[in-house]
């Protein structure tokens, strides 16, 4: 599946579009990762773990959305946006969404 955050695609053509799909992932903070997040504070540095937490949420959010667009038929997703949000004290949310469309002659 096609997964763009273009609005058209150069030489592709929509044939039908599905409507509005969408995914998300709530994930907490891990107390190893805290740990190693108030030394980077004192020391300055990325925090890695964290990085790796954002990484992993928006790859299970991002396949919750390809799902969605699958089972109504979409080959592709145009449009796709990300938002974060905090949800709780140490959780955060990763939220996609994008337009799912078939395309003529995609694979």
């Amino acid at each position: 599946m096609l997964i763009s955050n273009l609005e058209v695609l150069p030489g592709q053509k929509i044939v039908r579009h599905l409507g509005l799909v969408q995914g998300s992932s709530v994930r907490s903070k891990h107390v190893g990762r805290d740990i190693m997040a108030s030394l980077k504070n004192i020391f300055g540095g990325e925090l890695q773990g964290y990085t790796e937490l954002l990484q992993e949420s928006r790859e299970e959010a991002t396949r919750r959305m390809q799902k969605q667009a699958q089972e109504i038929g979409a080959n592709a997703v145009l449009n796709v946006r990300y938002s974060t949000s905090s949800i709780a004290a140490g959780a955060a949310e990763i939220f996609v969404y994008g337009s799912a469309v078939e395309l003529e002659d995609h694979v």
